[in-house]
């Protein structure tokens, strides 16, 4: 077996393919033509979907529940039908109501997307029963390759090499324990469908086998509709690398190279990669003519992704599962062979021959696609929920950016869904070149309302491990103390709070200079009184006009709290601001910084250009108010910061009576548990009065189809939990406490 230790210093072309390649043959003409699609999903696949579909002069039909009314699925189609409430198992997960809807709009075929019903072989069947044409593969290979127990028993019959494990049906409990000390620990419990991490978990001993695996169980269930479970011996150094295959109804079946998607949180990806970095010619090959091999051997046509993981010790290659569908990171693999898959699909299920052979499939240069996600990375990576108060995603282009997206300004990350906000998309003539651009276009993404893993996606970016391509699926684990901020290390945090001071100083101006602005654009032929401070520059008296200015930094870099930052700001005459630290809740004198001279001229609703210390530079700046509050959020270069004011009292004169916010920073008595996440009450396990030990399980939490286990912080009697399963909790309320009597 090919060693992927050896590096490949192959010279990609470095030029740069558009999506229909003239110079290759075309697609077959075919008597049968879809005209009119529906598409059974939601959010950025589905508006994927549709942009292709229009630019084939195509018609498309939405599906949404009561959640996704006004969402940019539903207004980018050009017909949608409402299938039920939010929950999706009532609505996206409804098979007879998605029908329903394509016989009553005259679709003639449905899309699935990823997720939800895509590898579904009964839906797949029903597409052909009601005489609807599925894009994508035919029901007999969703079904073997869909079950990841029947798949490996498929591939190991035709000699690809499997990682040790159980595949078999028998689900009880006691057998599979049996198993798993057979295989030997650690060990991973799987779903034997479904993706994305969803019910995966890791064991590392025989007591956390069981609780382990009634939870794999329960989250299994939620996600696919279907519990059962395969298990298999955990890879400690793995990487994760897939093929993209692709075949049509006549029997060709090719591969458009391989992916790493090795970054990964919670067994998410969150940064893929095409091709994958630091691999052979000739591993290459390999692994790619396994993957044709697996698809032929269940006569696959269609879209498929088959996964592999290697051993970066042994250097060996281990089929892992088939994806009979789309996946969420099929953009890189587009951006390196210039092909629209989407249109593949499509054609394919015209009945098209494939548009070219394996060897004229191109390689050209390199992609990366980040994810950025509404979650919580401080607490582990949890998702959020809330509103997109502001967004805005970096600027695209035709051949080098990409932002697929399902959601706009004002949309709601709802707790019913997965919380993926967007996909960023860069490509670039090699790696080195793509990175420079994923780089750049994660500081110019803009997001304020909800809690994202933007930062976080530019620091896995910037680390000298990731730029050498030296990825496998710990590596968040492994650099944890680089990638997150420690926050008894007090010279980092210095570092962290003098980023926010100075922030504050910029915001500090860039608001003002704002309602300056306004001030001075509703000046002509108005008969409003104007203060004395919007005057230029301010008319005083001996003095030049002072103001007093407080900001709550959200500290979201370790979920420590927030800061009070006290400034006095004074208006000079050439225009500028001579911003001054008042207070600070200090831990040491290096706290103490010097007066800021800050020059800001708005150039847009949001924009500014800002010369700070001697520096120009730009500034953007986002606010909104909720719960009487004032949100400030605040970017330039690689900085986001967020600020809090009390709602009417953000600014005060300094001949006026002095206001003082009066932030609420009242705690819970200790012992107290809060809800880390806004979500649905799976499972109860303890009774009210009970006693516990410290880090005892107490209850299950599931939101975006996760699990979340919420543990007693100590040893005691529980005290006020009054919950039951099925009722829902919102982020930061009483669970229960933790009482010593």
């Amino acid at each position: 077996m090919a060693s992927v230790a050896t590096v490949l210093r192959r010279k990609l072309s470095g030029k740069p393919f558009h999506f229909r390649l003239p110079s290759l043959r075309s697609f077959s003409d075919s008597p049968q033509r879809i005209e009119k699609i529906l598409i059974a999903n939601r959010g950025e696949i589905a508006c994927r979907i549709m942009r292709t579909a229009k630019r084939l002069g195509i018609q498309t039909v939405a599906v949404f529940s009561d959640a996704d009314r006004h969402s940019l699925h539903v207004k980018t189609a050009d017909e949608a039908v409402r299938i039920g409430p939010a929950p999706a198992r009532l609505s996206y997960l409804d098979a007879s109501s998605i029908l329903d809807a394509a016989v009553r709009t005259g679709a003639q075929a449905i899309h699935p997307g990823y997720g939800f019903l895509s590898e579904s072989s009964d839906f797949a069947q029903l597409c052909e029963d009601k005489g609807l044409t599925f894009i994508g593969p035919p029901a007999s290979a969703i079904r073997d390759m869909g079950d990841k127990s029947a798949s490996k028993r498929i591939m190991g019959a035709a000699g690809v090499p499997l990682v040790p494990g159980y595949h078999g049906k028998d689900q009880d409990i006691d057998i599979m324990k049996i198993e798993a000390d057979k295989i030997g620990y650690p060990i991973l419990i799987k779903p034997t469908h479904g993706g994305g991490g969803k019910g995966m978990r890791i064991v590392q001993s025989p007591d956390e086998f069981v609780e382990a695996f009634l939870g794999a169980q329960r989250e299994a269930a939620a996600s696919f509709g279907i519990n059962t479970i395969l298990l298999e011996k955990y890879i400690t150094q793995p990487r994760h690398i897939e093929v993209q295959i692709f075949g049509d109804k006549h029997g060709n079946v090719l591969h458009l190279y391989e992916r790493d998607c090795s970054v990964q949180r919670r067994h998410q990806k969150i940064i893929e990669e095409a091709p994958a970095p630091n691999v052979s010619d000739d591993f290459r090959s390999h692994l790619g003519q396994a993957a044709v091999s697996a698809a032929k051997a269940v006569s696959y046509h269609s879209a498929g992704t088959v996964e592999f993981i290697v051993d970066t010790v042994s250097g060996q290659f281990y089929f892992m599962e088939m994806n009979t569908r789309l996946q969420v990171e099929h953009p890189v693999t587009e951006m390196i062979v210039g092909q629209d898959l989407v249109e593949w699909q499509i054609r394919v299920a015209n009945g098209e021959h494939l548009p070219i052979s394996q060897s004229q499939v191109p390689l050209s240069g390199h992609a990366f696609e980040a994810r950025i996600y509404a979650e919580n990375v401080p607490k582990g990576f949890l998702p959020a929920t809330g509103v997109l108060h502001h967004y805005q995603h970096a600027p695209v282009s035709p051949t080098a950016v990409r932002v697929e997206t399902g959601v706009e300004q004002g949309d709601s990350v709802s707790m019913h869904y997965d919380p993926m906000i967007a996909k960023l998309v860069v490509w670039g003539e090699n790696r080195a070149v793509a990175l420079v651009k994923l780089k750049d276009c994660l500081t110019k993404f803009q997001v304020a309302g909800v809690p994202t893993n933007i930062s976080f996606l530019s620091k896995l970016a910037n680390h000298w491990e990731f730029e050498n391509g030296n990825v496998e699926t710990h590596f968040i684990e492994h650099f944890k103390d680089d990638l997150f901020v420690n926050p008894s290390n007090l010279e980092v945090m210095n570092t962290v709070l003098g980023a926010a001071r100075f922030g504050a100083k910029l915001a500090a101006a860039c608001l003002i200079e704002k309602e300056n602005s306004v001030c001075r654009e509703n000046l002509p032929g108005s008969n409003n009184t104007i203060s004395i401070w919007y005057s230029s520059p301010p008319f005083r008296v001996n003095h030049c006009a002072r103001h007093t200015m407080e900001l709550e930094w959200e500290n979201e870099c370790d979920g420590s709290g927030s800061k009070l930052l006290t400034y006095s700001i004074t208006y000079k005459s050439d225009g500028s601001y001579l911003i001054e630290i008042l207070h600070l809740c200090v831990q040491t004198e290096e706290d103490i910084s010097p007066p800021l001279e800050v020059k800001a001229t708005c150039v847009g609703d949001h924009d500014f250009r800002v010369e700070a210390d001697g520096v120009i530079m730009d500034v953007s700046l986002a606010v909104y108010s909720k719960d009487q509050t004032k949100h400030i959020h605040l970017w330039h270069g690689s900085q986001h910061h967020h600020y809090r004011q009390n709602l009417g009292l953000e600014l005060s004169n300094e001949d006026e009576t002095e206001h003082r916010p009066s932030f609420d920073r009242s705690s819970h008595p200790p012992g107290t548990v809060v809800a880390p996440m806004a979500g649905l009450v799976v499972k109860v396990l303890i009774k009210d009065a009970t006693k516990v030990e410290e880090g005892q399980p107490v209850l299950v939490l599931e939101a975006m189809k996760m699990e979340h286990v919420v543990k007693a912080p100590s040893a005691g009697y529980v005290h006020g939990l009054h919950l039951a399963a099925g009722q829902q909790v919102s982020d930061g309320s009483v669970l229960f406490s933790i009482k010593e009597e």
